[in-house]
């Protein structure tokens, strides 16, 4: 399978081009020999849809690309960054398979359960819509409405993205070292949800949309039983043998972090509806067991 994929040197595209190395890759990216170094030189690397010619055949577009939305305050010129990386390239790639000859039979687009809103008390699933819309959800809209004007020429897979775990990047690299340390706890009351999914279950789930023709539109990327932050970091500290008692209090992820603190301290609940329905098995859908299998 030939596919053309954004966003292959982020946190889940290194993992899914290291899981299924028998296809053929072209790279989008903006650093073509950082890339090469990150993922050999087998690849194909563009920096630039201009460069990857009209009667390009490739049998699937994957769109990983995105600045990490959590990890610093929502500024103005930072949620610029949010929305252009994720917009342009979107828009870029529906441009581009107007115009090509032989179209791709499929266009996955990333996305995330920030759509939805935050909520402690309502359980999200695919026909689902935000009551709210805060930044998140607006940046979601617009990233997913981007994607599905190509849907006249392709097939287009929604990725509405949870917290994807393993130990060598995302959210979860970002808890270990003060778990490691024995000062790790709930965040705020620990009782906001989290929609989480094993990388490994993850890479699987992305695969089954991708070689599954009759799937099409929205899909929640989440194990099917989300945890409380506070079930969540206890998973965690057992995992490490370490203690869990150290609460972050809520107002101090307000200081740090200002309004992008509510993806943290509200959270959602959100279940993959969509993806059960269309058979797909998860090998890591509690997440004691996921943190067991990362950890130790």
């Amino acid at each position: 399978m030939k596919i053309l994929i954004s966003g292959g040197t982020g946190f889940i595209g290194r993992h899914f081009m290291a899981r299924y190395p028998d296809y053929e890759y072209t790279v989008l990216t903006r650093d073509p020999a950082r890339a090469q170094g990150q993922l050999g030189d087998r690849h194909v690397y563009v920096t630039s849809l201009d460069e990857v010619a009209r009667d390009a055949a490739f049998d699937a577009i994957i769109n990983l690309a995105g600045e990490p939305i959590v990890g610093r305050r929502w500024n103005d010129s930072q949620k610029q960054r949010l929305n252009h990386s994720r917009w342009h390239i979107t828009q870029a790639i529906v441009d581009w398979i107007a115009v090509a000859d032989k179209k791709p039979a499929v266009f996955l687009s990333g996305s995330a359960i920030g759509i939805y809103g935050v909520s402690q008390s309502l359980t999200f699933d695919e026909s689902n819509t935000a009551m709210l819309e805060d930044f998140s959800t607006q940046l979601c809209q617009r990233w997913e409405r981007e994607a599905t004007l190509a849907v006249s020429k392709t097939r287009v897979v929604l990725l509405r993205t949870g917290i994807v775990l393993a130990a060598d990047g995302g959210a979860l690299a970002q808890m270990l070292p003060p778990f490691k340390l024995g000062f790790g706890g709930p965040v705020g009351s620990g009782q906001q949800w989290m929609s989480w999914i094993h990388m490994q279950d993850y890479l699987a789930a992305l695969h089954h949309l991708l070689v599954s023709s009759e799937c099409i539109g929205a899909y929640n990327l989440t194990a099917p039983e989300p945890v409380t932050n506070e079930r969540f970091v206890k998973a965690l500290a057992e995992a490490l043998h370490r203690p869990c008692f150290v609460r972050v209090p809520a107002f101090a992820m307000k200081l740090l972090l200002g309004e992008a603190s509510t993806l943290l301290l509200e959270g959602q609940r959100v279940i993959p509806k969509r993806l059960l329905n269309a058979g797909f098995t998860f090998n890591f859908p509690h997440i004691e067991d996921a943190m067991l299998d990362i950890l130790t």
